[in-house]
């Protein structure tokens, strides 16, 4: 049988929300669905029109894209990722009588997610629960992969597994405080990177996420949900050095003459500057792993724009396969199985097992021809 059935609670003994759970039936496998990433450079073309696909983007446009992925080889980092988290979850689900076979599938790359359905059907798997990769609500982190995973049924036919997908865990403590220790670490070496103390007047926390559209932004609670678990984060890190923290925004790749969330940490960094800041330190809280947006959008192109701007800038490590991460993902897994009591942290209560109806729905406004509106990278 699963573990036994009582609430987390994180180190810092934090008062936890719960809401009623109701056990449900047997299920015989876990699939992980993440984005996918290209494994090579004669890749990078082929991954960039399966994310656009439909969008009319040129391959001229991707070309621009395909160029930053050479800088690191063609290959995203995305996948060995996955591969190393669906590694740890192994050693986290296999002491259990009912070892769950754990399943991965991509949107964008292989595997995909069609043929990985297939394969489960091939197998016999009837009921699965899929653990996405997203932390937060949006219609591309949320209700779109509830939408891939009906496509991927709907092409296997009658043989295909049902699948129910785990709920959005943005503030559940396995995820918030491995991140708070995270920062309270990359603050602590601003302290070490130089004489005396540092002025907290003259450093800023920022904590990014991928911009939206905010005509998608407007029907979700990405927003706020990010708001309330930086906030979190820093009550959990209790450093004197977020006393100035911001939320800012990353990888835009809509048109300019479509509205998006802002402000950009770039422009949010050189603005720091110009009004006196001398250190930034920088958490993605919006993702969950060091993948292409990480490395390149703040790793390459924000630490550039600090340099630029004589601001010294530390990135915060993503929580990848820290221990806590991947117990989360089996106390999300018992909530189901068990009927645990759902468990979050911060100002707002667990998220629901299925989005409240119209909740994450794709942006108004149609995508502009020739420029996509979603996420080109992983």
């Amino acid at each position: 049988m699963l573990a036994r059935n009582v609430p987390h609670r994180d180190p810092a003994g934090v008062k936890p929300w719960f809401t009623d759970s109701v056990p449900s039936k047997t299920f015989d496998a876990l699939l992980v669905l993440s984005f996918g990433g290209p494994e090579g450079q004669d890749d990078v073309l082929t991954f960039l029109r399966n994310v656009t696909r439909g969008r009319d983007v040129p391959d001229d446009r991707l070309a621009v894209v395909a160029e930053q992925y050479a800088q690191f080889g063609g290959r995203s980092p995305i996948n060995d990722q996955c591969r190393a988290l669906i590694a740890a979850l192994e050693v986290e689900l296999g002491g259990y009588d009912d070892r769950l076979p754990i399943y991965w599938g991509n949107r964008n790359w292989t595997p995909y997610l069609g043929d990985t359905v297939q394969q489960m059907a091939d197998d016999g798997v009837r009921r699965a629960l899929v653990f996405v990769t997203s932390a937060f609500g949006s219609y591309s982190g949320c209700r779109q992969y509830r939408e891939d995973l009906d496509r991927a049924r709907a092409r296997v036919g009658e043989a295909a597994p049902e699948l129910v997908k785990l709920r959005l865990f943005h503030n559940h403590p396995g995820f918030l405080v491995p991140v708070a220790e995270r920062v309270r670490t990359a603050l602590d070496r601003h302290l070490s990177a130089g004489p005396g103390s540092v002025d907290p007047s003259t450093h800023r926390l920022l904590f990014t996420a991928h911009s939206l559209p905010q005509s998608m932004a407007a029907g979700c609670d990405y927003e706020a949900q990010l708001r309330a678990s930086a906030q979190e984060v820093v009550r959990l890190c209790g450093h004197h050095l977020t006393q100035g923290w911001e939320l800012a925004y990353q990888s835009r790749s809509g048109p300019p003459q479509v509205p998006w969330l802002e402000p950009d940490v770039g422009d949010r960094i050189e603005a720091l500057a110009a009004t006196g800041a001398e250190r930034v330190t920088v958490m993605p809280l919006g993702f969950i792993s060091d993948h292409m947006e990480v490395i390149y959008d703040l790793d390459t192109l924000a630490a550039r724009r600090a340099t630029d701007c004589g601001v010294q800038f530390v990135r915060v490590p993503t929580v990848g396969t820290d221990p806590r991460f991947v117990t989360m993902i089996r106390e999300l897994i018992e909530e189901r199985t068990l009927g645990n009591r759902p468990v979050a942290i911060g100002s707002l209560p667990p998220w629901p097992n299925d989005c409240p109806p119209g909740h994450c729905p794709p942006p108004s406004r149609p995508p502009t021809p020739g420029r996509p509106q979603i996420p080109m990278r992983d």
